[in-house]
């Protein structure tokens, strides 16, 4: 893994406004705060998004999808059997939020929740980052066997319950809700193959 200093400033940025953003929101996280936490000048912050904070949470959301994408892909990757790969996947994300002290959610939801219906640009990104995770369960479904209006439903159904524990183990930091899920996940897929 590479330092913070040897990720160039613009990505120190825009890692530094996914994080600032999904454990405080929208609309608490200042440019001020990030520049100063991404260890960049406030100039380099509107050099690198001229559009401001609108455009630097865009990204910023971009970047989240791209991190869980990345989670999803190593989840599936760890086992040929989708159902023990969700069990998996839940665990691990139940050990993310314990370990950050239930602050580290979803990189996506918080700012997506705040932003509905007044910031249409964050909502985009939020509703293509969706539909992306979406994607990469539905392909995983195929891939084990499913038929595609199968794996298209039972990649929403996962993510929409993923996210849902997620929050509902913050809110009760509790790992219980994600060990739940991801069981009946599990038992869900099983039951379709």
């Amino acid at each position: 893994m590479r330092t913070r200093h040897e990720i160039g400033t613009r990505e120190r940025i825009v890692r530094t406004t996914s994080r600032l953003m999904q454990r405080q929101g929208y609309e608490a996280t200042g440019l001020k705060q990030i520049s100063q936490e991404a260890e960049a000048t406030l100039g380099s912050v509107y050099h690198f998004f001229p559009g401001g904070k609108r455009e630097l949470a865009v990204e910023a959301v971009r970047h989240g999808d791209r991190e869980f994408a990345d989670f999803l892909r190593t989840a599936f990757a760890g086992d040929d059997d989708p159902a023990a790969a969700i069990i998996a996947c839940t665990r691990d994300l139940a050990t993310g939020l314990r370990e950050s002290d239930w602050l580290d959610g979803c990189p996506v939801t918080t700012t997506a929740l705040e932003c509905a219906g007044r910031v249409p640009e964050i909502q985009e990104a939020a509703e293509q980052a969706y539909e992306n995770w979406r994607t990469l369960v539905r392909d995983r479904l195929r891939q084990s066997g499913l038929a595609e209006d199968v794996a298209h439903d039972l990649a929403h159904t996962v993510i929409n319950t993923l996210e849902g524990a997620e929050l509902s183990a913050q809110v009760s930091q509790s790992e219980a809700p994600l060990e739940i899920a991801g069981r009946h996940l599990a038992r869900l897929i099983d039951s379709y193959r």
